[in-house]
């Protein structure tokens, strides 16, 4: 790879932990669940907050989270770990393109069911709301973005852990924080989000510095399986 190329995706690096900050930020606050308060969750989605989250940290956050796939998907390569580069960076960009999708509806469609209901149309917005914010094309996507943003962190997470002269415990907590995220977090839509994404904000900033620490120029072989 040439040294201008590199030089990129050292910088482009950084991309990872402001994409899992990103998660943290919008995962602050958690809405009402609109299955049993639709009430409640139209007044939450209606709110500047809702909107401002969703364009910064989800839409904004996934144009770093591609960023941060491509540059640690080719760092990895040029430290050996070829096979595991390509496969975080292809389902990293996947997943960013596909939470992008889901995070547009959410930002766009979910006010406006929102106004719909406190207008007067509480029936019409809750059929609107199974329809176009929870149908089934929609939840095949999430399940899909899901799948990928899990492999892509699990990939990056063993590929960094592989390498030698890096800390392990930083690719195992990068990995660990996903599944933990988009699996236990999404089903109790609690704080374990946000612990799990300050786990993969901490884990990140330490996988950059340490590989940052490193000559550029020196591949590092993967670590050998014990």
């Amino acid at each position: 790879m040439t040294p201008d190329l590199m030089r990129y995706a050292r910088i482009g690096i950084w991309a990872v932990p402001i994409f899992a900050a990103t998660l943290f930020a919008g995962t602050i606050t958690h809405q009402p669940p609109p299955q049993t308060d639709l009430g409640g969750w139209s007044a939450y989605v209606t709110t500047n907050e809702f909107l401002f989250s969703h364009l910064v940290f989800s839409i904004g956050g996934a144009i770093f989270g591609a960023i941060g796939a491509v540059a640690l998907g080719i760092v990895l390569i040029e430290r050996g770990s070829v096979k595991l580069g390509l496969w975080g960076l292809s389902t990293g960009v996947a997943a960013n393109v596909l939470g992008s999708s889901i995070f547009g509806i959410a930002a766009f469609a979910q006010p406006a069911i929102g106004r719909f209901y406190l207008a007067g149309h509480q029936d019409l917005a809750q059929n609107l709301y199974y329809d176009a914010a929870q149908g089934v094309p929609m939840d095949i996507v999430a399940v899909v973005f899901l799948a990928a943003f899990v492999a892509s962190a699990i990939v990056f997470g063993v590929g960094f852990a592989r390498l030698a002269l890096m800390p392990r415990w930083a690719g195992i907590g990068y990995a660990v924080s996903a599944p933990m995220f988009a699996i236990i977090g999404f089903a109790l839509d609690n704080w374990i989000q946000s612990v799990a994404a300050i786990l993969m904000t901490a884990t990140a900033v330490w996988m950059v510095i340490a590989l940052r620490r490193t000559h550029p120029a020196a591949v590092l072989e993967p670590r050998p399986a014990s």
